[in-house]
């Protein structure tokens, strides 16, 4: 590629996305391979995922949307919340495992901060984490959302576990 890069195909031409449709909530409720990996994903909903519990959830959501990787489903994510103006919250973000660490994850969460600064006018957006959720901390982090409080929650196993808040200021990007 240019400046001597690797060659990769442009992000544009791999990831695409659009709203959830009915015919994509069977292969995403495959993509939370464990009781652990929902909980992170969904915490309110019962392993394994099914479409009625996907379903149900979105219909209490905000732009409830999926990432394809060259045509193909490979991620959802949605906003739990939407206060224009003010805030958007980013939730039930997941990616199917053959392709995490491969950018769906990142270009799923650019297209929902956008639609949080241009179409709801939000001043941050928000996303939360379950401190052992590692590879989400610090793709989050990366992507220049910061720790600003913590709550406490019940694991799966009855234990505490933090559940950390993250936001991205307008006017980092902006």
């Amino acid at each position: 590629g240019r400046n001597g890069g690797p060659n990769r195909k442009a992000e544009s031409d791999m990831f695409t996305h659009r709203p959830l449709e009915d015919r994509d909530l069977e292969s995403i409720c495959m993509f939370p391979r464990s009781e652990e990996e929902l909980f992170y994903m969904f915490p309110k909903a019962r392993y394994p995922l099914t479409p009625e519990q996907l379903l149900d959830a979105a219909k209490n959501r905000h732009d409830p949307s999926v990432v394809l990787v060259n045509g193909v489903v490979a991620g959802y994510g949605n906003f739990i919340e939407v206060k224009e103006g003010e805030r958007c919250v980013i939730g039930n973000l997941v990616v199917k495992l053959s392709e995490r660490g491969r950018g769906a994850a990142s270009y799923l969460i650019r297209v929902f901060v956008d639609t949080a600064f241009q179409r709801y006018a939000a001043d941050h957006v928000r996303i939360s984490c379950f401190n052992h959720n590692t590879a989400g901390l610090f793709l989050y982090r990366k992507l220049g959302f910061r720790p600003v409080d913590m709550e406490e929650r019940r694991g799966l196993d009855g234990k505490r576990v933090a559940l950390i808040h993250m936001h991205l200021s307008r006017d980092v990007i902006y």
